[in-house]
Parts: structure tokens; sequence; C-alpha cells
């Protein structure tokens, strides 16, 4: 939290789909956290220590998404994680989501009132 709001991590190669988040989540008192890689998505976190994470699943390299779950979990990550994907809604009925560490999963384009949803059960807000 920061300044008594929850902060959100989220992290997208493509700049329309961080600018819809950070939009979004502002304007309904969230702190927006961004990052365009997964790289640069593991030094935010580093530095803003977000209450909940939003990851693309394709980014950089094909794998870069679970990967930067692997790593999270591996530094010891209590935020919920969800995966952005725009296979969103096959994978969580092709995969079991919960063995890769994830949360839940997004389809793309994210519904906002889903999203604000979950927000306000998972942060409890």
């Amino acid at each position: 939290m920061r300044d008594g709001k929850y902060v959100i991590l989220c992290i997208d190669d493509d700049d329309d789909i961080l600018l819809v988040l950070k939009t979004v989540l502002e304007a309904n008192g969230y702190v927006f956290a961004g990052a365009s890689s997964a790289e640069q998505g593991l030094k935010k976190h580093e530095e803003v220590s977000p209450d909940l994470i939003i990851v693309d699943l394709m980014m950089e390299e094909i794998d870069a998404g679970t990967s930067f779950v692997r790593e999270l979990k591996a530094r010891g990550c209590k935020a919920p994680i969800y995966m952005l994907s725009s296979v969103g809604d096959d994978l969580n009925r092709s995969i079991d989501y919960s063995a890769l560490g994830l949360s839940g999963v997004f389809q793309k384009p994210i519904e906002n009132d889903k999203l604000l949803a979950l927000l306000k059960t998972k942060l409890k807000k």
C-alpha cells in the first residue's frame, strides 16, 4: 500500500494495454505501477512491493510471463499474480493455472468491471 491505496503492478509490452490499465486503476483509487518487460517488472516489483500483479503471458519472449512468475515465486512473492493473455479463456480451461503460481487468468481485452470486482474481492477494498 502507498498512501492508503493498493499498488497494482502491471507488466505488458503493449503500451495501449498499460494505458488502459493505468486509467482504470487510477480512476478507481489504486496506485498503478507499470513495466513493459519481465526484466523491468522484476525491478519495479522490488521498488514498489505491489499488493497484486497483472502480467502478460507473451511479451519479449514466448514464455516471459511464466518465467517472470517463477522468478517472483522463487523470491518469495506473496502477492496474488494474474496472467493477462489473448488466450485467457482457453488457458483457464486447458491448464491448472495455480500450478504455475497464478491466482487466475484474465482474457484480453480485459473487462474493466471484472477487473475491479476481482480487486475489490482480493484486496478487501
